[in-house]
């Protein structure tokens, strides 16, 4: 790659920009200051929050000073939806969603060096200023005529809900975000979803108001799959990149599940993987597409910078103790629980029979049901062949104290909870 711009438009992260030509030669000639807000609306940032830290990482890594901003104030409000009114998190809420925000934002980028990131709350700046002073320093150089004419606006606007003046009033404080960083740090770049255009702009066009002053805007296109649905799904639910809301094993299989067809732009994205790398990938999945290696690496990559490579090890052991290759007993017990949370399972008692495990996990219809499938080789327990009908499961069995798996053939799993003494 020639340059920054080059690679990321290669790896499909750009959008739209104010002044695509203006914004190259910046980046040739940098470093330059980039910063990307995050709204704590949640507990946690999302597959959407990813390609933006992502974004921010290659930024980084070419030599740029990066800004994460965690939005104490923004979130407060909440960028109105197209729908309807957000419902308002409370300051408590709010905050402790601030604080677990900071913490997730921490691996993506580097904090130390020379080039150290900057970790910035909006609340800081915005909590001293009084209505008054807001209104007459950053409200005068707005006008509503344009206000209107932004996309999630104009939908509130036609919509029988209408909106707040509450919510009316975002797009004034995020561009007051950039107002404040252009000063502070001399921040000319902010980066953003496409969906968030609008927003964006308006900071742009802020800071030429009040400092006579040129920045840029460059937003990330929205990722949809084959089917043009959007990517960050997983059964109708967000894929979260806290572990408590989304576990590392949900996580990784998110990713070892997507088509052949998507893994190559997938890697782009979300990846340090070279273009030669990844045409290997490409290759090797055109070839011998059952090995599913692109989307291997894929899940392995994401999932070391999400959830670190110890995370990771897991998930990938836990994967081949399902397909029977490895041992259960080296899974931590949460990712053991992860791993066969979607299994069917039972109660089972210690010195309970395989035969009445079997029956009690929907692994058989009936006692004798199970004794043949004993009888014919076809049942094991963490992945030891059970061969004798009146085996009975020990405490040993039961990993960590809580999960036995049991096996009918090779593709019928389940597990057994150790039943309450």
């Amino acid at each position: 790659m020639s340059d920054i711009f080059d690679e990321l438009q290669w790896r499909g992260l750009v959008a739209q920009t104010t002044d695509e030509s203006a914004l190259r030669k910046a980046l040739g000639e940098g470093p330059i200051t980039v910063y990307c807000g995050f709204d704590p609306t949640a507990p946690s940032l999302h597959f959407g929050n990813l390609v933006q830290l992502v974004m921010l990482r290659h930024l980084q890594r070419a030599g740029h000073r990066v800004i994460v901003l965690v939005g104490g104030s923004t979130g407060l409000i909440g960028d109105p939806k197209p729908t309807s009114e957000r419902l308002m998190k409370t300051k408590d809420q709010t905050a402790a969603n601030v604080a677990r925000i900071k913490a997730l934002v921490r691996p993506f980028v580097d904090f130390e060096g020379d080039n150290a990131a900057i970790l910035v709350d909006n609340l800081d700046w915005t909590a001293p200023m009084s209505a008054l002073d807001f209104l007459r320093d950053i409200g005068q150089h707005f006008r509503v005529n344009q206000m209107i004419r932004k996309d999630a606006v104009a939908a509130r606007l036609r919509s029988e809900a209408g909106i707040s003046y509450t919510e009316f009033s975002y797009q004034i404080l995020q561009a007051l975000d950039y107002l404040h960083l252009f000063r502070e740090h001399g921040c000319t770049l902010q980066t953003g979803g496409q969906d968030q255009w609008g927003n964006l702009t308006a900071g742009v066009d802020l800071v030429h108001r009040v400092e006579g002053e040129t920045v840029h805007v460059m937003t990330t296109p929205l990722l949809t799959d084959e089917n043009g649905q959007k990517y960050g799904k997983s059964e109708g639910n967000a894929v979260w990149l806290s572990a408590d809301m989304t576990s590392p094993y949900a996580f990784y299989q998110y990713w070892i599940n997507v088509p052949d067809s998507e893994a190559s732009k997938l890697l782009k994205v979300f990846t340090a993987r070279t273009p030669e790398e990844i045409a290997d990938l490409e290759r090797s999945t055109a070839d011998t597409p059952h090995l599913r290696e692109a989307q291997r690496v894929l899940a392995a990559d994401v999932t070391t910078l999400v959830h670190g490579p110890e995370a990771t090890a897991q998930v990938q052991a836990a994967s081949q103790v399902l397909f029977g290759k490895g041992e259960p007993g080296q899974l931590d017990a949460r990712t053991l629980a992860d791993a066969t949370a979607e299994l069917p399972s039972g109660e089972v008692a210690v010195g309970a029979s395989v035969v009445d495990a079997l029956v009690a996990t929907g692994l058989a219809e009936s006692k004798g049901a199970a004794r043949r499938l004993v009888g014919e080789g076809g049942v094991s327990i963490n992945n030891v062949k059970v061969d004798d009908a009146e085996h009975v499961l020990a405490e040993a069995d039961f990993l960590h104290g809580a999960i036995a798996l049991l096996r009918r053939g090779r593709k019928n799993l389940a597990a057994a909870h150790k039943a309450d003494a």
